[in-house]
């Protein structure tokens, strides 16, 4: 049964990532916190630390040799340990992590993500058709999720129009699995029955895809093992399509309520870069997580092996002490270096493919809808647990061409 949780009164000794606080709104949250404790605490999912200032949050994300990878989510269900699974190369240290990650990053290289426009522009601008008439949308669910599912179903090697399913799957992995982990087992059994089929489709007939890219691959002389091909295609598809849906959804949800910056970006196309890095930094959808192996201080805490940590990059990129007018969204902001796809060696694989899912997402949708406006603000719902982004957006359109 789903484990009701209380509210949150106490951030600092009692954090909890899936409250509907937090879900709602967790920049003032952020911002107590690092005035206050920048390290918070919680006891609710096991010993959890959660730091909130950048400098912490490097320190952590830096140093593998204390802080192990193997645990990325803090409570659901991403098929690690117990369950005989592993999730390489984001759940996996070095010197491993070092040669799987190999195996994929010519994939995800500049060169063959830029190849990928074409079909994610016509992508975008089908989807567009379906509404463009109606003149509204809901632009999360008819839009932002449309794009990654499909695009990272074809570079995986499974059909597309399984897409349902995926995103299904998706829900139940990452926002349902802190409050109903028998719910999310029936999902990550669905999920692993329906990828093991399409794996062995593929061990008997190799295609042009990531799951045969994967059946190929050795490290030192060794195939990979079942499991850890099949750790892998879960990864890629939770990764690929939560966070870019998330981030297509934020950029619109900006949009939608900035007319002053939709205007700018309609009129000034070549603004669209820099407020893509802006967006990116000011919604970065992804907290990631950590396991403690050694005793470490941070932020004045002493943290024991065994505890688990929130790496939560989107606290880190509204710190003032690492960004000057952190909280507001400047679209023209020149230097940004923000941590959006992480930091350190697990820095995301596919930041390349999902900046140009965001571009592109972006580009064709204001090109084509130059006005539109939140048709009831109250009605836009975030996603939460680990990745946040929109998951209801209701847009009504101003103007429109064909």
């Amino acid at each position: 049964m789903p484990a009701n949780k209380p509210p949150v009164t106490d951030w600092e000794n009692d954090f909890d990532h899936c409250d509907a606080t937090y879900t709602a709104d967790p920049f003032p949250i952020w911002e107590n916190l690092r005035a206050q404790c920048p390290v918070a605490h919680s006891d609710r999912y096991g010993r959890v630390w959660v730091p909130t200032r950048q400098e912490d949050i490097h320190k952590v994300a830096y140093n593998p040799e204390s802080f192990s990878s193997k645990t990325v989510v803090i409570t659901g269900l991403l098929p690690v340990g117990d369950e005989g699974l592993e999730a390489p190369p984001i759940t996996s240290d070095p010197p491993f992590h070092t040669d799987f990650r190999r195996i994929l990053l010519p994939a995800f290289g500049p060169k063959l993500i830029a190849e990928w426009e074409p079909r994610i522009r016509a992508l975008a601008n089908s989807r567009i058709d379906t509404f463009i008439e109606k003149g509204k949308c809901d632009a999360a669910a008819e839009y932002a999720k449309q794009i990654p599912v499909t695009v990272i179903a074809l570079m995986v090697g499974v059909p597309p129009e399984d897409g349902d399913l995926f995103t299904e799957w998706v829900h139940q992995l990452l926002e349902v699995s802190p409050t109903d982990p028998e719910a999310a087992t029936e999902g990550l059994g669905s999920m692993i029955s329906y990828l093991s089929a399409k794996i062995a489709e593929r061990r008997a007939s190799p295609q042009d895809d990531l799951i045969s890219t994967l059946l190929e691959a050795e490290i030192e002389g060794e195939k990979l093992s079942d499991m850890r091909i099949l750790g892998t295609v879960i990864l890629l598809m939770l990764a690929g399509i939560d966070t870019t849906w998330s981030s297509i959804g934020a950029g619109l949800w900006h949009l939608s309520h900035h007319p002053d910056d939709l205007a700018r970006l309609v009129d000034d196309p070549k603004l669209m870069d820099t407020a893509v890095e802006e967006f990116l930094r000011a919604y970065a959808p992804v907290t990631m997580a950590r396991e403690v192996v050694k005793e470490t201080q941070l932020g004045g805490e002493t943290l024991c092996p065994g505890d688990k940590l929130l790496l939560p990059f989107p606290a880190g990129n509204r710190d003032p002490a690492a960004f000057p007018d952190a909280d507001k969204v400047l679209i023209d902001r020149a230097v940004n270096r923000h941590h959006a796809f992480g930091a350190g060696i697990h820095r995301c694989l596919g930041s390349n493919l999902a900046r140009l899912e965001l571009s592109v997402a972006l580009e064709e949708f204001i090109r084509r809808i130059p006005a539109f406006h939140l048709a009831d603000p109250a009605a836009v719902t975030w996603s939460s647990g680990q990745v946040r982004g929109p998951r209801a957006l209701p847009l009504v359109f101003d103007s429109v061409k064909s």
